[in-house]
């Protein structure tokens, strides 16, 4: 045990605690900047085994935060890469790597036989897909995101509220790495604190992350927190479906420029989020409303002016470009 002597060390932590450890089955989802630390400090503390779900490939641009990647690995899968580097740093964690996108079509057969899942994807569609099935499975998730200088980790589900329960109301615009920029240090941050909030779950250290909000805002170098544990879920929000669950019965609304993107399918609308209101179009009686955009966003935003309308089954699509 000479490998693990110094966090057993720790109080609170001893042979149980290491025990935990290596018997917790984790689903990371997202092999990116957050997933750097998270993989690194838990395939280094123990963790028995890690099921790593990522469909991107190493680029240039990734290196300055992803620090798990190297020039050699360029090209690469990154759930093999990273699954690759984290055997040669501890043997004894198993990591099955998945080249996969996590989407509402498959985020239950990830999600089988794990114990809590670590949202490092830092996609606003995967975040809520992820939160939607941990909150029914009544499994614990670590979810962080982090633009620019700033960003969160929190923990959701199990015995604690929701994502949606903490961010009930959209953004005016969601921030991205690639839109808006991000330094590699506050990436490290958040992705070192979600580590920290999964082993204080596996481990059952007291005060429970579950119900936990920590903020960063590095570029005022300030932290913040608070715990929101009674706060109540949603009367109302709509969830995410996949591509193929659309039916050819559906009202589908493809809210996605032109020049963005091809039509979603032949019955589709082409219309903006400012068509829906008291005089925009409605689904027919009995029709499901399926809004489609790259993130979910813009769906997001149609559906809540629709909803103020009519009362009928709305849901979400996040195409992509």
């Amino acid at each position: 045990m000479s490998r693990y002597a110094r966090q057993m060390a720790v109080p609170g932590v001893g042979e149980d605690g290491q025990t935990r450890l290596q018997a917790a089955r984790l689903l990371v989802v997202g092999a990116g900047g957050l997933a750097a630390p998270v993989l690194q400090y838990l395939a280094g503390a123990g963790v028995g085994y890690i099921r790593l779900v990522d469909c991107d490939r190493v680029e240039l641009s990734n290196l300055h935060r992803q620090t798990i990647f190297r020039e050699h690995d360029l090209g690469r899968s990154k759930a093999r890469a990273a699954a690759d580097a984290m055997r040669a740093l501890n043997p004894e964690c198993r990591i099955e790597p998945v080249e996969a996108l996590l989407g509402p079509d498959n985020a239950a057969d990830f999600c089988a036989g794990v114990n809590l899942v670590v949202d490092c994807a830092d996609s606003f569609a995967v975040s809520y897909i992820l939160s939607d099935h941990c909150k029914a499975a009544n499994v614990p998730l670590i979810s962080a995101s982090v633009t620019q200088t700033s960003g969160y980790a929190g923990g959701f589900c199990c015995d604690a509220p929701s994502l949606r329960a903490i961010f009930p109301e959209l953004p005016q615009r969601l921030g991205s790495c690639a839109e808006d920029g991000v330094l590699g240090p506050v990436v490290g941050l958040l992705g070192s604190l979600q580590a920290q909030m999964v082993m204080a779950v596996v481990m059952g250290l007291k005060p429970s992350p579950l119900g936990q909000m920590v903020t960063c805002d590095a570029g005022a170098m300030r932290f913040g927190g608070f715990r929101f544990d009674g706060a109540p879920e949603p009367d109302w929000q709509p969830g995410f479906i996949a591509l193929g669950a659309m039916q050819s019965t559906d009202f589908i609304v493809d809210l996605r420029a032109e020049d963005e993107a091809p039509l979603i399918c032949e019955t589709a609308l082409r219309l903006p989020v400012e068509a829906f209101g008291p005089e925009g179009p409605r689904p027919e009686t009995g029709q499901r409303a399926v809004m489609v955009c790259r993130s979910g966003l813009r769906s997001w935003q149609a559906a809540e002016r629709l909803k103020q309308v009519w009362d009928g089954e709305i849901v979400l699509v996040a195409a992509g470009d």
